[in-house]
């Protein structure tokens, strides 16, 4: 809350930071009154993730109860803190948790809580030898799995974003993942960015792939640092400069307060971006320019590369409409990456679809952060789970 000390803050209201902006998400939850278990899961080719699970809610939930299994999976740039980042009453990871529902959140490899590997040194260029082919062929198969066989029961997937797309790819491509998925709920979906207005994203696919490897080089894009958490508490923490804050953290996805609780802003800023790998951003880059009408896996630069990797000197093409997983999905009117032309294009194609609805205002952060996302997303989630008890 910001608090006025007299004529001198009438240009700058200062504002506490939120605690949460120096924890990390187990710490969070367990802020909330939550419990939190986490858990590392190794990847088919050796990648170590981390899986962060709340049992149950706040009021137990009948604790010895079997819960239905949700499995949350974030978007580009971001890891599960996403879920947990607003108030337990905003965020989907405690909502689910208090409507009886067992939450397990996941890290896509490189992200600030996956990044080990059992025998590859993270400052290599081979551990960051990925993008989002090898999250949906390894990442997903191998957290789904864990959570399977730890639990005993089949899971409802969200993904927001890349988590969108990996769960795209997977469940067309995978047919012993997908007899694990109840339904796949979808929030900005991405499969297409042919027509993505994200300004700085275009900037970088204008580099094309041999400039962008100069300029980007071959390891990490955008971790967290320390210089996250500065920013929060020294920069992001009155009125005035969240705004502007807000709008250079979040230029990659675009930045609306009409739907923001702005005094989290010190939160979202603390903790994204939580980075990812040069070549996962290099892959969209191959997307954006080579996909046509179809995306397919990452071109490695020569023929020889792709047969080692493929057994076929082109890179295989994904085709979404073989994905048989129940789908239900949810896209903004002004979301820069997941464009609506680019979702019209994606709609058709996946004939499982349950459900589509399109919001009008929102943009892509509004699916995991806006202030009506349980009324308008959240609560129809668990209506459509409950459905299916």
């Amino acid at each position: 809350m910001s608090q006025a000390l007299g004529t001198e803050c009438i240009f700058y209201t200062h504002r506490l930071a939120n605690p949460e902006v120096q924890m990390n998400v187990g710490q969070i939850i367990r802020h909330w009154g939550y419990p939190v278990e986490g858990y590392e899961v190794e990847t088919k080719d050796s990648y170590i993730l981390t899986l962060i699970r709340i049992p149950y809610g706040r009021m137990g939930n009948n604790m010895t109860a079997q819960r239905p299994v949700v499995f949350l999976q974030h978007g580009l740039l971001a890891t599960s803190i996403i879920w947990v980042s607003n108030l337990p009453n905003n965020s989907l990871g405690f909502i689910l948790a208090d409507a009886g529902f067992d939450v397990w959140m996941g890290n896509s490899r490189g992200s600030t809580y996956s990044r080990k590997h059992a025998f590859l040194p993270i400052d290599s260029k081979e551990y960051w030898a990925f993008s989002f082919d090898e999250m949906a062929r390894y990442d997903l198969p191998a957290s789904i799995d864990y959570i399977v066989k730890k639990t005993g029961q089949k899971i409802y997937y969200v993904g927001h974003s890349q988590g969108t797309l990996t769960g795209f790819l997977a469940f067309s491509t995978l047919p012993k993942i997908v007899q694990k998925v109840k339904t796949f709920f979808a929030l900005a979906p991405v499969f297409y960015i042919r027509h993505i207005k994200s300004i700085p994203l275009l900037q970088i696919f204008s580099l094309r792939q041999p400039l962008f490897k100069i300029l980007m080089g071959e390891k990490d894009f955008l971790p967290e640092t320390a210089l996250n958490r500065i920013l929060a508490t020294t920069v992001c923490d009155n009125e005035i400069t969240s705004l502007l804050c807000g709008k250079i953290i979040f230029s990659l996805t675009g930045f609306d307060t009409k739907n923001l609780n702005m005094s989290r802003i010190d939160v979202y800023v603390a903790h994204f971006p939580g980075g990812t790998s040069a070549q996962n951003i290099l892959h969209y880059l191959q997307a954006f320019y080579e996909s046509r009408q179809i995306l397919q896996a990452f071109d490695w630069g020569s023929e020889k590369e792709n047969f080692a990797h493929y057994n076929q000197t082109i890179p295989p093409k994904y085709n979404v409409s073989k994905m048989k997983v129940p789908t239900a999905l949810w896209s903004g009117g002004k979301d820069l990456l997941a464009d609506p032309e680019d979702v019209s294009d994606l709609i058709p194609q996946i004939r499982s679809k349950i459900y589509h609805k399109t919001l009008p205002d929102y943009n892509h952060l509004d699916f995991i952060f806006g202030i009506d996302a349980p009324q308008e997303i959240y609560y129809e989630i668990i209506k459509m789970i409950k459905n299916t008890l």
